[in-house]
């Protein structure tokens, strides 16, 4: 397949948060010499919490977006994605935790808000492609555009990406893949940005002070509702006010005490409304099923591969076998703990870099 090569002056839309990272990457190609339109998409009512530090998404963002824009002299637009973004991220999110998964509202951001409607407004505007802050990189392969992790690997938000298809990948670029923070900052402050200094996301956006469960018990009222806490035995050690407080893996809140040693969440049972606990030892799972697999790579079955079963974990050796209904049974090495359904397993190709899928854990199995 020929490489997909944007001449100078061919038509970019970079999508800006508000943030230091869009911001440079919005700098760096008008620096490069296309032509910039930069969207900012607008997802609450105005101004919720114009001066929440370590968030994105705030009121005071699209401020900002704008003022980079004007300073490097690019058209920018607001677009409102306030209905969308509920429907397709915030009431996921809520429906997945009253399912007793853990969700990951960033990665169904990405796959339904900016990389679906908004990469659709790209093309609208004309643009050949459409450029975002995310620390990945973008490699021209030989069947096509691949994704790999990021060349600074403590920035690196490949995870975050897997459900990125492959006719996403072959329109998107990432021109901070190769980059490191300390070098986005300082092009930032040369360029005297507004938002040089400004501290990095850090919250779930529409989580304000990481309380997710107020967003869950407003949207999902059912899923608060109190059950018991039980051993694996079925054994009743305690009652909890309902599942949506807990996760795989979780130690305190559990209201347990005088046990011969530490208890942590095995598993949360929501037709039941039982979060099932037990030690340290039992955390351990040595096989993933998953659903909503996206291939990046070529499905061959059985395959070696490296996984990432969360996003601040380094990936690990597995056997990946693609299944008939769409989703993929994962083989572990060595046990990894606490794997929670609603989070994402991600391959990577062994002795490198490069994507090759990922899908939505569904179940896990308890190492022998």
């Amino acid at each position: 397949m020929t490489a997909t090569v944007l001449k100078p002056g061919a038509r970019i839309v970079a999508a800006m948060s508000g943030g230091v990272d869009s911001s440079v990457t919005a700098a760096l190609l008008k620096r490069q010499g296309y032509d910039v339109v930069g969207i900012t998409l607008q997802l609450y009512p105005s101004d919720p919490q114009p001066s929440r530090k370590g968030a994105c998404c705030a009121g005071a963002d699209i401020y900002d977006a704008k003022r980079v824009a004007e300073s490097l002299k690019i058209p920018h637009y607001v677009l409102d994605y306030e209905s969308p973004f509920r429907k397709k991220v915030i009431e996921d999110f809520a429906e997945s935790y009253a399912k007793g998964e853990t969700p990951i509202p960033c990665v169904r951001c990405n796959e339904r808000v900016k990389f679906a409607d908004m990469l659709d407004m790209a093309r609208e505007l004309g643009a050949e492609a459409m450029a975002t802050g995310h620390y990945v990189r973008r490699v021209e392969g030989a069947s096509g555009a691949e994704l790999h992790a990021a060349a600074d690997s403590n920035r690196d938000q490949s995870y975050f990406l897997f459900t990125t298809t492959q006719a996403q990948l072959d329109y998107l670029r990432f021109p901070l893949g190769d980059m490191e923070k300390t070098e986005v900052r300082a092009i930032a402050a040369e360029l005297s940005l507004i938002n040089a200094a400004k501290p990095d996301s850090q919250d779930i956006c529409f989580v304000p002070q990481g309380h997710y469960t107020g967003i869950v018990n407003k949207m999902k009222p059912n899923a608060a509702r109190p059950g018991d806490i039980v051993d694996l035995s079925g054994a009743v050690l305690g009652r909890h006010d309902g599942i949506v407080h807990f996760t795989v893996g979780q130690r305190k809140g559990l209201g347990l005490s005088g046990n011969e040693e530490p208890l942590f969440v095995l598993k949360l049972d929501p037709v039941n409304d039982r979060v099932v606990v037990g030690p340290r030892a039992a955390l351990g799972s040595s096989s993933i099923t998953l659903r909503e697999v996206n291939w990046l790579g070529p499905k061959t079955a059985p395959f070696e591969a490296r996984v990432k079963v969360r996003s601040m974990r380094p990936p690990v050796a597995a056997t990946v076998t693609p299944l008939a209904d769409g989703g993929a049974q994962v083989e572990l090495a060595a046990p990894e703990d606490a794997i929670a359904p609603g989070q994402a397993c991600v391959f990577y190709e062994v002795g490198g870099s490069r994507v090759l899928g990922g899908g939505w854990i569904a179940a896990q199995a308890a190492a022998a």
